[in-house]
């Protein structure tokens, strides 16, 4: 064990307070995983009890040809089921996604002090924070992560803002992406007989968030998680992972080919392709006909792993609740009109929980 890390609250404030995070940590030299970061039993994630996903992803250039319906089948079975599925032919170009990884690892490869900067106590700016774990403060077991999160506002300010390392390629992958978000989500919404326009879809994405997420390696991953169990709070996640895998998702529903209920299934990285999971927000809006899933991840003592999401959420003023179209289907709403912002201050506010913050918008 590093010196001085074996008292818990030296490391909680080295890691977190002083901006170390697990990458610090670990670069001290680490025979076996720290007290704190010891996860109870019913949290670990044991890989010989999950299976693998196997079905191909979905090609989406096949929209635009006579594949065109089916490919619309399998996009909104994939977000009524399993609230998961991989894209290729997505139209942002490999090349780019290959960039990304590599600042990434650029970004966390810093000496602490040039990653501390943007801690949230002391970010030079509102839209960016350095942090690791969730939600440190209040986790009985901390999560193997650190992090950078970057909120999209204008380009001027991402390009202003955002770390030198990663800005432009993030920015870029941000941009690219939006074209099949679109796509996406006129599916997925046409399906519930709602037509899009762009104030609508303002209304469904008008916030949106780039993070970077690196797994330092880890001597014992049976005692640790990356990521605890959890649902993403907003409308859609476009997530990128490196080749190394370790992504888990929990079946809701027993499915064909894939899983029993309660089952976790692990979602192997495919070359080129991006992971989509429907979040909270459009569970809410679709009364629950689309499925957050639950997912978490697993860490590894291979090498270091990198995943880069795009979260796209509701603004915070924005007021989501069940569409009257699938209401007047379904005859009752399941969940209240929230205000999207009472709704993020509620996830934020709480540990890791599987899909716990849905039950704030429950009726």
């Amino acid at each position: 064990m590093a010196p001085g890390l074996d008292d818990g609250s030296s490391l909680f404030n080295f890691v977190v307070r002083d901006g170390n995070g697990v990458k610090g940590m670990v670069d001290l030299g680490l025979s076996t995983v720290p007290k704190p970061y010891v996860q109870p039993p019913k949290e670990r994630i044991d890989k010989r009890m999950a299976t693998r996903h196997e079905g191909a992803p979905i090609d989406l250039s096949r929209l635009d040809g006579p594949d065109h319906d089916e490919v619309v089948k399998e996009i909104v079975m994939a977000a009524e089921t399993l609230g998961f599925f991989q894209l290729v032919n997505h139209g942002v170009p490999v090349d780019l996604l290959e960039s990304l990884k590599d600042a990434a690892h650029d970004f966390f490869g810093q000496p602490s002090e040039k990653k501390a900067v943007y801690r949230k106590e002391v970010s030079p700016s509102p839209l960016v924070k350095y942090g690791t774990s969730f939600v440190p403060e209040k986790e009985k077991a901390l999560e193997w992560k650190d992090y950078i999160s970057m909120i999209y506002t204008n380009d001027a300010e991402a390009l202003q803002q955002w770390p030198k390392e990663c800005r432009e390629v993030a920015l870029e992958y941000l941009k690219t992406s939006m074209t099949m978000v679109r796509r996406l989500l006129e599916i997925l919404m046409g399906n519930l007989g709602v037509e899009l326009d762009d104030t609508k879809i303002d209304g469904l994405i008008g916030m949106k968030m780039v993070n970077m997420n690196f797994y330092p390696t880890c001597p014992d991953p049976d005692l640790t998680v990356g990521v605890g169990r959890h649902s993403d709070m907003g409308t859609l996640t476009i997530l990128l992972q490196d080749g190394i895998g370790g992504l888990y998702v929990k079946v809701a529903e027993e499915i064909a080919n894939i899983g029993k209920k309660g089952e976790w299934v692990e979602i192997p990285p495919v070359p080129g392709a991006l992971v989509i999971n429907i979040g909270d927000a459009l569970q809410i809006l679709s009364n629950g006909k689309y499925k957050s899933a639950e997912h978490r991840v697993r860490t590894t003592s291979m090498k270091s792993r990198v995943s880069v999401p795009i979260f796209t959420s509701p603004r915070p003023s924005e007021k989501i609740a069940p569409l009257p179209q699938v209401v007047e289907k379904d005859g009752m709403a399941c969940y209240r009109e929230v205000i999207f912002g009472d709704y993020m201050r509620n996830f934020f506010g709480n540990v890791h929980d599987g899909k716990k913050p849905l039950e704030f918008a429950q009726i």
